[in-house]
């Protein structure tokens, strides 16, 4: 598969109800079959940022490249055919089965009318393996748990086989089990596929374990960029998550909490 670079450019991201853009960024970089992983407290603009990388909402300000093209200049099959984004505000998906749910994940690849190919049969079972949701192919959505759900929902934005994949806080209010299979789903599809992957986590102890990059960000800034050894410190816990604690980087990355910080 194919490994592409998505890239924000002088940024400016706000919404009808607000004054002043909530996010602004000079530049985010979600180099090509890397993780990316953004990290901020709840409100710092991770998901609004997400969001005008996957197309899902205008910036009024700037520009986001895949490979060097505007991605407003794609029409959405053919974007949808590079970029996967799961939100967090995906549909109930009612009575629907598993299996059928994935196969959604086929649309940017047929036409309206279309039934699936061999070629989709593929591609959807090539999303539910690593997923691990085979024994969920009957049951319905709905009467999922909250980590099944999730799992079925990440096979659906597989099965789009996009050569880039955006996940907004895939796992929040997950269980530990869950969350892990998740983020070790991740990590295989970057490995094996060379899939580029940016996500909006709230752990930074995930964030700093499985991603190559991250992007800390405080009040709608950037406060910084680089691999997890290069920047996660006391000080941007404090700075970015007004946390202190203790980090070591020997021999892996290790936050321990101590105490929240008053705000000032």
């Amino acid at each position: 598969m194919h490994s592409s670079r998505l890239v924000g450019d002088d940024l400016a991201i706000g919404y009808p109800t607000t004054e002043e853009p909530v996010v602004e960024v000079d530049r985010i970089d979600l180099p090509a079959g890397e993780i990316t992983a953004l990290v901020g407290p709840n409100g710092s603009g991770k998901s609004t940022l997400l969001k005008a990388l996957a197309r899902q909402h205008a910036p009024e300000h700037g520009t986001v490249l895949l490979d060097g093209d505007d991605i407003d200049d794609f029409d959405s099959k053919p974007f949808a055919r590079r970029v996967g984004m799961l939100s967090q505000e995906y549909e109930s998906a009612g009575g629907m089965t598993a299996e059928e749910l994935i196969y959604y994940g086929r649309y940017p690849h047929m036409g309206f009318f279309d039934t699936p190919t061999e070629s989709d049969e593929a591609a959807v079972e090539r999303a539910i393996d690593p997923a691990d949701v085979g024994h969920l192919r009957e049951e319905e959505v709905g009467n999922l748990s909250g980590g099944q759900k999730q799992l079925v929902w990440i096979a659906m934005v597989l099965a789009q086989e996009t050569d880039v994949l955006l996940l907004d806080e895939p796992t929040t209010y997950l269980d530990l089990q869950h969350q892990l299979q998740v983020m070790e789903l991740v990590q295989t599809l970057n490995d094996e596929r060379g899939v580029t992957v940016g996500l909006v986590l709230h752990n930074i102890s995930q964030a700093a374990r499985f991603a190559d990059y991250l992007v800390a960000i405080r009040d709608g800034e950037l406060y910084d960029w680089g691999p997890p050894r290069e920047i996660v410190s006391e000080q941007l816990l404090a700075d970015v998550f007004n946390v202190k604690a203790t980090v070591e980087h020997d021999p892996e990355i290790r936050i321990h909490p101590a105490r929240a910080l008053s705000d000032q």
